[in-house]
């Protein structure tokens, strides 16, 4: 599958690295403590980011301005084994605990994806996972270093490493999908104007996959919002239907990095 067509993504948009082996402690898989989405824990953990930060957790790009991927620039490179690598390296500042719950977040992607994050050699195209301001990273492949940031007060959880390692391979927030409106109501009247462009339609390929209500990728139900307890996004038309998990890439997350990377597993 030509993966030119299979998504159109935005970009108006010393570290060490380290091998992973060891399966880490029995806390490697650690989740977002309490009863908190994954949008809410990196919203508040990114209030303080320096970074201009599109969709809240999405960098905007200082060097491009191309809509839409129309060449394989903008996805990582499959090998000669059909696996596609993203070399990385990742910072020295971060615990053997910290380390060991991003190899566990990646793990999903190794055991059912073709997606194969590898400790960066002489790569010209990588990502640099950095303990920084929040919790963010740029949307898709963009040439060079490129930053990850995973802060280790409030970004080093499971879910939250997933799901910004799933913007680095090209994927918006589920909730921005062209179909959207079928699925879920935007609460617009709870929206502060200078965020709404964070609930924007994008032109987006669903490669044939419904909407995923239970996405890694999907923000929660008060995402933004200016009053407390009142929801930015309701599921339609089952206004109780979960959105915003935080624990693992879901079964659609899966089949769509499959199919935008033409992975056979």
């Amino acid at each position: 599958m030509d993966p030119r067509a299979s998504l159109s993504i935005l970009v108006l948009l010393t570290s060490l690295s380290i091998h992973w082996d060891d399966p880490g402690p029995p806390n490697a898989f650690l989740p977002i403590p309490g009863n908190v989405d994954v949008t809410t824990k990196f919203l508040e953990t990114n209030k303080g980011s320096a970074e201009h930060l599109i969709e809240g957790d999405v960098v905007f790009p200082k060097t491009k301005n191309a809509l839409y991927c129309l060449n394989n620039n903008c996805f990582w490179k499959r090998n000669s084994s059909n696996l596609v690598e993203v070399p990385y390296i990742v910072s020295s500042e971060y615990s053997s605990t910290d380390i060991s719950v991003i190899q566990n977040a990646m793990s999903t992607f190794h055991n059912k994806t073709c997606i194969r994050f590898i400790p960066r050699s002489n790569q010209t195209d990588y990502i640099s996972i950095e303990n920084k301001d929040g919790c963010y990273s740029y949307l898709g492949r963009i040439g060079g270093k490129q930053l990850v940031s995973l802060k280790r007060t409030g970004c080093v959880y499971h879910g939250i490493i997933q799901h910004e390692l799933n913007h680095a391979l090209g994927f918006y927030h589920e909730h921005t999908r062209s179909d959207r409106d079928q699925y879920v109501k935007i609460n617009w009247e709870y929206i502060p104007t200078e965020k709404a462009s964070n609930f924007q339609i994008r032109n987006t390929n669903n490669q044939n996959t419904t909407y995923d209500y239970g996405s890694i990728m999907h923000y929660g139900k008060t995402a933004f919002t200016t009053q407390a307890g009142k929801e930015t996004i309701t599921p339609i038309p089952d206004a109780t239907v979960a959105i915003g998990q935080r624990q693992d890439l879901s079964k659609l997350d899966i089949l769509r990095i499959n199919k935008l990377y033409g992975c056979v597993v």
